[in-house]
């Protein structure tokens, strides 16, 4: 059960330009209570703005209860404020935050995490040991490495785009990670939750089940492309055919809230769209 407050139409108006050696972000918001979205003990914060043309919407995650506030991904580089005003329209301070999830090493995923572990020191910051390495920046980026690997293989035009991404990936900033994870550990956070590992995206990826709620937080591991389920952006998902294993893997749980990173809360019948998603690849 959960409660639905109102569609969310909130429009960030994002550029991205570099002061200095320093890559930013730039917004006009218009924030209302339509941009959240509150399931159980859980918050979903959608972030809808458009860049190069086109919209997008990311979905960090709060899970609360009496002794925790738990993020799950945190955004591009400079979207702390964005989620401290969000999270104020319902109740949430960002200073409460005692857990940041991070599903993957992504630059929309973790962006903002240096940023935080800076301001709030005391908060741990939990990851895949697959992904631990490169959130830390104790290892390249892999999507670095993907655009570098490609790099002989693109036109002169299709080379200023991927040298912006190129200064996009370099500018994120590592942070710490304070403890790691497994495939189905079982953590005591929030009423409970487990660790589901969904690599394909990337080797470390990892999806979360609450099981209290029955909710999946499923990261990158699907997304919402018109109204229905998707892998994220094949064309960049570093193994394909292990991402299809990892949708297949879904189907395991329960699930009556989908949550996706890209696409917010999916409305419909999760089980069926799953299986629809499989159908595309498998049939």
């Amino acid at each position: 059960m959960h409660t639905n407050v109102n569609n969310f139409d909130a429009v960030i108006d994002l550029s991205f330009y570099w002061e200095g050696d320093c890559f930013k972000l730039m917004g006009i918001e218009q924030f209302s209570r339509k941009d959240v979205y509150r399931m159980s003990n859980h918050v979903v914060l959608n972030i809808e703005f458009e860049y190069q043309g086109q919209q997008q919407v990311i979905s960090p995650v709060f899970i609360q209860d009496e002794s925790d506030t738990i993020l799950v991904d945190c955004g591009y580089p400079e979207f702390l404020p964005k989620i401290e005003q969000l999270a104020a329209r319902h109740h949430i301070s960002i200073a409460s935050i005692t857990k940041i999830i991070v599903t993957h090493h992504d630059m929309d995923h973790m962006g903002s995490l240096a940023a935080l572990k800076r301001a709030y020191p005391e908060v741990t910051v939990i990851a895949h040991e697959l992904d631990a390495p490169y959130i830390a920046g104790k290892r390249k980026s892999l999507r670095l490495a993907q655009v570098e690997s490609t790099w002989g293989e693109l036109s002169t035009e299709d080379k200023q785009g991927a040298e912006q991404l190129k200064r996009l990936l370099q500018s994120v900033e590592p942070a710490p990670v304070d403890q790691t994870v497994r495939d189905q550990e079982r953590l005591d956070f929030c009423g409970g939750m487990e660790i589901i590992h969904t690599p394909g995206h990337m080797p470390g990826h990892i999806s979360l089940y609450l099981p209290a709620s029955k909710t999946l937080i499923a990261g990158d591991a699907v997304v919402i492309q018109e109204g229905k389920l998707a892998i994220a952006n094949p064309e960049f998902t570093l193994d394909l055919d292990e991402a299809v294993r990892s949708v297949r893997r879904l189907l395991a749980y329960d699930i009556d809230q989908l949550i996706c990173y890209h696409g917010g809360l999916y409305k419909g019948h999760v089980k069926q769209a799953l299986q629809a998603l499989l159908q595309t690849y498998e049939s």
